[in-house]
């Protein structure tokens, strides 16, 4: 009798400790082209899973894709390993996620910067038109010339989106400021081409812009250091980027791609709801940053509205357009 229930308590045990190990997988993050520390998007997302795994002492597992086509196998062996839940970065990953999903429906996924259907997909995206309407004010604020620079890594309506709010906030400061927008490729290796990047972004100077914004990933890290050689404003994107070259980087979009990655991995698989987050600067997803690498730039009067502008953004009382949803840009 009493081998038996020493028989039926370690099977209990057996059963906890399974489902604590199940409950507790571990979870994957699937980096987009153009570098894992490219100081901008992939590394947003690094950074968010570090500090996850710093907090709860947990390991994740990673990879770094070199094209799309990476995309499918590494979802696949994630999944097939139970790392749960995978993120995956960056809209170059939504084809093969929506393959490789429906393959495992216990599994969890999440994508950053595209919207794909499915019950066991968490489909991240920002509003990063409010986040390019804020720092085109303060470019425009801070422009000497009248005359800005926009610099995008593949030419796609994402980054199309950035551009046409970086021009609406731009205007709004300045209704006579003239605002040049070019972007690097049409391929992926647009994001991983620092010396195209600093090209262009000669180009612009060459004809008269005094700041810059990129929003070109690892490519973009040629247009800040371009910018900063010629004297004149970078404005970076995604992570901070101030402190690349301090003084000479009049802000950063924030794009909080870390938020996104530690809160999945925070939600697991016992937290995880599917569907589409969308976050803009209410949610505190988007904003820009202000630090000691840029304070000495930054007036009173720019930060006043700029914060101003985010508030009345927040609220809904300024609709910045959404060149993805709402139609073509409406200035140029």
């Amino acid at each position: 009798m009493r081998d038996a229930v020493v028989a039926g308590v370690l099977a209990l045990t057996l059963v906890a400790l399974a489902v604590g190990t199940e409950a507790h997988a571990e979870p994957a993050v699937i980096y987009s082209t153009g570098g894992k520390f490219d100081k901008s998007f992939n590394e947003g997302a690094w950074n968010g899973a570090k500090a996850w795994s710093e907090e709860t002492d947990e390991s994740f597992a990673e990879f770094q894709i070199d094209s799309a086509a990476q995309s499918e196998q590494a979802l696949r062996n994630f999944a097939r390993d139970g790392k749960d839940p995978i993120v995956a970065i960056g809209f170059n990953h939504a084809a093969a996620l929506a393959k490789v999903a429906p393959e495992f429906p216990d599994a969890h996924f999440a994508i950053v910067d595209m919207v794909v259907s499915g019950g066991n997909i968490r489909s991240i995206v920002y509003r990063e038109h409010e986040g390019g309407f804020l720092v085109g004010m303060l470019g425009a604020m801070a422009s000497e010339t009248g005359k800005l620079g926009f610099v995008g890594g593949m030419d796609i309506p994402l980054i199309r989106k950035f551009a046409c709010g970086y021009i609406q906030g731009a205007r709004a400061a300045d209704p006579t400021v003239e605002v040049l927008v070019n972007y690097t490729g049409d391929t992926p290796a647009a994001w991983s081409d620092p010396v195209r990047g600093a090209e262009i972004a000669r180009t612009q100077i060459e004809q008269g812009a005094d700041v810059i914004m990129q929003a070109a990933g690892g490519t973009g890290i040629g247009v800040l250091q371009a910018a900063a050689d010629a004297g004149v404003l970078g404005i970076g994107t995604d992570s901070n980027q101030n402190g690349l070259h301090p003084g000479r980087i009049l802000t950063t979009m924030l794009k909080n791609v870390d938020v996104a990655v530690y809160e999945t991995f925070k939600d697991g698989v016992a937290g995880f709801k599917a569907g589409v987050v969308s976050l803009g600067i209410a949610e505190g997803g988007i904003g820009w940053a202000l630090d000691e690498h840029n304070r000495d730039l930054i007036t009173p009067e720019m930060e006043q509205a700029a914060r101003q502008a985010a508030d009345l953004i927040a609220d809904g009382e300024i609709k910045v357009h959404d060149s993805t949803v709402d139609g073509p840009c409406p200035v140029q």
